[in-house]
């Protein structure tokens, strides 16, 4: 719990020195016009693909296959649509990873690999019916 604390901490202050400097070189209302329209431009591209990622899911369902990609790309939009929500640069570029498809296949292996390792813990159960 410390060491995410900790990264929140760091987090929070590499986007207020970000915020500086992006301030001191295009001016206040420049920054924050960018930050609105990073932010507007982002919930769109969130809810297009959020859409998308909810048919994959509905159509993998219905071809009888598991969703389990499908889910995962659902999960990782939903997180980018929330880092679009706070303001700052950083989260910003983050959010356009998690959220555009080419980039999210990053995102995918790790994912993987965590939810395998819950599952071999037996910290993570699936329930089958």
């Amino acid at each position: 719990m410390k060491k995410l604390f900790s990264i929140c901490i760091a987090f929070v202050l590499i986007e207020i020195a970000i915020f500086i400097v992006v301030g001191n070189w295009l001016g206040i209302l420049s920054t924050l016009l960018l930050i609105v329209l990073a932010s507007l431009f982002g919930a769109m591209l969130t809810k297009k693909q959020g859409l998308e990622s909810v048919q994959n899911i509905q159509n993998s369902i219905r071809r009888g296959e598991p969703p389990g990609q499908a889910v995962i790309d659902a999960f990782l939009v939903f997180l980018g649509g929330v880092l679009f929500l706070l303001p700052g640069f950083l989260t910003d570029i983050i959010a356009f990873t998690l959220v555009l498809p080419w980039t999210r296949r990053l995102y995918k292996p790790m994912i993987l690999e965590w939810i395998r390792k819950k599952m071999k813990n037996s910290e993570m159960i699936i329930i089958q019916r």
